[in-house]
């Protein structure tokens, strides 16, 4: 017969004629107080599903996305309050679509918009900078000396004077190409934002911040709106406030895309089983490990974000994926003539230490990601383990007893019975078994091996290619035509200087940034990073300098440069103070040199690091450091170096890992081989396809691999663990294989099946890096199935030919090497018991 046979677990109909106090300690505990446990569940799941309901917070964070303790960061963290501008803000732009700026209309739409965001709680408002801010100032050499003033005129009126006066400010402040467009369309406002509010001292609320951006500009886009709604004015926003905003509204579609896959999961469950009460145990009992971890999350005081709302689907699957093992094993069982309980029992003492192994490993592996120092990955690591943790109790412990309680229905039971009769006399899915029993032959399996090796190479030579950090211009979380990466096309086409700064911070003793030298220096460091493709220009205290020091001297072009009389430099300085305070501090011993970047793609920042990394090493000096980095694409820079360095270090430890496991429960290195190749060669196809799709390695796809990985184990664990079992009995290769794959392969292919058919709806996401996700998610769980159902015979008939007849494997055994008579027999008779026989 196709399923494990009767003789090995007795059929028993009446309760009577069990031993209740049989099996071990933990199933005792569990099913003779059963209505215990049951309440248990219960009181707890009313516990942390009001926790869930009640203090969960969607509440992300600019700081949780990138690496706390690198170098860089540290950087920037020590001196961003002497940095204003060049960490976290936003750029909005108001557009006259039916003009240019010099239009009294636009100007006073462009103060109502600047007054607003001047008073909107986060904003650091001593920094923002619009053509109404005081801060904006132009200069100018004449006969009498400087002179200079706010851009926009102190007498403004609206009047034509008064906008020809704005039309030579804005000429004489050289900002055209930064803060006003190539065109004269549209004019920007760079908005920095304080981490915290200053008023209350709370974080700022990015969703809430993005909520109020778009409030304005659709009150904006209102005015004077013709029959079609639209009006003559656009307002255009880009930045990691309004990215999280757009990322969050984007979550309101992937819960849809959660309750798509539960719907899909149950019914492709219920088409395979043809039992409506253990379906809805199945899907019950993983959504109900999915509350407890949102609760548990909650009760510890963490928050999800955009990156971790994967966390509740992984748990969903992991949970079906457990919860369908023991639902099958169960049905088995009870269509043999067993009791529900009894065979509940049966199942429990089969497949826990599978189970339980298989979490161990999904729990470990997910920790692993807590090597990585990026918060955000922190985060759903601890929200993935505590998931794993909850499944113990929900899937293994839970869906068993509660099975115990309500069994499967009789049709369901005779339809399964009929099905492993067809298959035993290799009808029906028979078939299908005898054709994966195949690849436990010799030459099915070495032509299996030898393709699995080809693919291998073949992915590992591509994934060589696999890139870091972004590989596309504007937000590649998000699609190339949503409504941000088409605002930051506008802004890209219609400014000369991009939104992506990376700053190289140059830090001396007070008053040491106008010494000759260093400014020498920087000016050096500013003419290397020009030199680079990627930088469209740069802009330092030199700058000013040279300017000031020419208008010193009638604006005599020999003179725009950088003179050694001290005296010079030191008016420069003053001058500068008042025009561009943001190129150095008050103390005059932090100053940075901005590169504005074409775009913040791998292969730019990639290059700008190296030449500032260099430069900083050759004249760095104790009175005068060079410190990387600053700006936006500074800190993707720094982030992306954390992305690659932990790329391969977590692969290693998850896969250390889950080798470890394997190597406990199956004492033999031979099956923790076998196991552990399929996946392996998931995850070096999986990078290949990435190379393919054109997906870098970044913070919201780094984990991905890992927690494919995860899941992938399970499959290996009970296919595998059933095979051993059936070997340990003396039975021969193929015919253990063809037993495990009947028992728990069926469900292996329809877990991966079901979860496949789940995942890929992710595929239609407004968020790119969610849809990204679920085609690799989908692949992965595709490919780790069919190397369970493939690979693992064909790789045993190499290395696990003769484990019946050496005991080279046993869960109790010894793990190498040929054992006495004797002592086969004293480790069958305990194999026997544990697992019930």
């Amino acid at each position: 017969m196709a399923t494990i046979k009767q003789d090995s677990m007795p059929v028993i109909r009446d309760l009577r004629d069990f031993d209740r106090n049989s099996g071990h300690f933990l199933e005792r505990l569990l099913f003779n107080h059963r209505p215990w446990f049951i309440a248990a569940i219960a009181l707890l799941s009313v516990l942390f599903g009001y926790m869930a309901l009640t203090r969960l917070e969607l509440r992300p964070s600019f700081e949780k996305m990138i690496p706390q303790s690198q170098p860089y960061i540290r950087n920037f963290l020590d001196n961003r309050d002497q940095l204003r501008g060049l960490g976290n803000s936003v750029r909005v732009v108001v557009e006259n679509s039916q003009g240019d700026i010099f239009d009294p209309a636009y100007l006073a739409v462009l103060k109502q918009v600047n007054d607003e965001l001047f008073l909107t709680p986060g904003v650091d408002r001593a920094w923002l900078r619009t053509l109404w801010s005081p801060s904006v100032r132009w200069t100018e050499v004449t006969e009498e000396g400087f002179q200079g003033g706010s851009v926009m005129p102190d007498g403004y009126n609206g009047s034509a004077e008064s906008i020809e006066q704005l039309r030579q400010n804005i000429g004489r402040a050289g900002i055209v190409g930064s803060l006003v467009a190539n065109d004269f369309s549209s004019s920007m406002l760079v908005v920095p934002l304080l981490d915290r509010q200053s008023a209350t001292g709370q974080r700022i609320d990015y969703y809430n911040f993005a909520q109020k951006l778009e409030e304005l500009r659709s009150k904006v886009e209102r005015i004077n709106a013709d029959g079609d709604g639209k009006g003559p004015y656009q307002v255009r926003v880009i930045g990691f406030a309004k990215l999280v905003g757009d990322l969050i509204d984007g979550l309101l579609q992937v819960m849809a895309f959660f309750a798509l896959a539960v719907g899909a999961a149950f019914a492709i469950i219920l088409l395979y089983t043809r039992c409506l009460r253990s379906t809805l145990l199945v899907i019950g009992c993983s959504l109900l490990a999915v509350v407890w971890q949102l609760g548990i999350v909650a009760w510890l005081g963490y928050s999800i974000d955009p990156y971790s709302v994967l966390v509740p689907f992984l748990i969903f699957a992991i949970g079906v994926s457990h919860a369908a093992q023991k639902m099958n094993g169960i049905m088995q069982d009870i269509a043999r003539g067993t009791h529900k309980l009894i065979a509940a029992r049966y199942t429990f003492r089969r497949l826990f230490i599978a189970g339980v192994t298989a979490l161990l490993a999904d729990a470990v592996g997910f920790a692993v990601l807590m090597l990585i120092d990026i918060p955000v990955i922190q985060d759903l690591a601890i929200a993935a383990s505590i998931g794993v943790a909850v499944l113990v109790f929900t899937s293994l412990l839970l869906m068993p007893v509660a099975l115990s309680y309500v069994g499967v229905s009789a049709k369901a039971a005779e339809r399964a019975l009929r099905i492993d009769t067809r298959a035993a006399q290799h009808r029906g899915f028979g078939r299908l078994w005898d054709g994966l029993n195949r690849f436990t032959t010799p030459k099915w399996a070495t032509g299996t091996v030898l393709l699995a090796a080809l693919l291998g190479i073949g992915g590992f030579a591509v994934s060589l290619h696999l890139q870091i950090g972004d590989l596309d211009r504007g937000a590649p979380e998000l699609r190339a035509d949503s409504r941000y990466n088409r605002d930051n096309a506008y802004i890209t086409s219609h400014y000369a200087l991009s939104s992506d700064l990376f700053a190289v911070m140059i830090k001396t003793p007070p008053e040491g940034c106008l010494n000759y030298k260093t400014l020498a220096l920087a000016d050096r460091l500013a003419w290397e990073l020009q030199q680079h493709p990627g930088v469209q220009t740069t802009v330092s205290l030199v700058n000013a300098v040279r300017q000031i020091t020419a208008g010193s001297f009638e604006g005599n072009p020999k003179m725009a440069s950088l003179q050694r009389n001290q005296d010079v430099l030191n008016y420069a300085a003053q001058q500068a103070s008042v025009n561009a305070p943001e190129l150095f501090n008050n103390q005059c011993s932090l100053m940075p040199v901005i590169a504005f970047l074409k775009d913040h793609k791998a292969e730019t920042l990639d290059g700008v690091v190296a030449i500032a990394e260099r430069f900083a090493r050759e004249n760095s000096t104790e009175d005068r450091q060079f410190l990387l980095a600053a700006g936006s694409a500074g800190i993707e820079a720094a982030t992306n170096l954390v992305v690659r360095e932990a790329n391969r270090s977590m692969l290693l430890y998850v896969y250390l890992a889950v080798a470890i496991f394997c190597l406990i429960t199956f004492r033999s290195w031979r099956a923790m081989l076998v196991a552990l190749l399929p996946l392996v060669l998931t995850s070096v196809l999986c990078e290949a396809l990435m190379v393919a799709m054109g997906i870098g390695v970044k913070v919201a796809t780094l984990p991905v691999i890992a927690l494919g990985v995860g899941i992938g184990v399970d499959y290996a664990l009970y296919l595998l663990s059933v095979q051993l079992h059936y070997q340990r009995q003396g039975r021969s290769l193929g015919d253990a294989y063809r037993s495990a794959v009947a028992f728990t392969g069926r469900v292996v292919a329809l877990v991966g099946i079901t979860l496949a058919a789940g995942v890929v709806c992710w595929a239609w996401s407004p968020i790119k890096f969610q849809a990204d996700m679920g085609i690799l998610l989908t692949f992965m769980l595709l490919w780790n199935m069919l190397g369970a159902l493939i690979l693992i015979p064909a790789l045993s008939h190499f290395l696990l030919r003769d484990v019946g007849q050496t005991e080279r494997t046993s869960i109790i055994g010894w793990p190498f090497g040929k054992v006495s008579r004797r002592k086969r027999a004293e480790l069958k008779n305990e194999l026997r018991r544990v697992v019930g026989q």
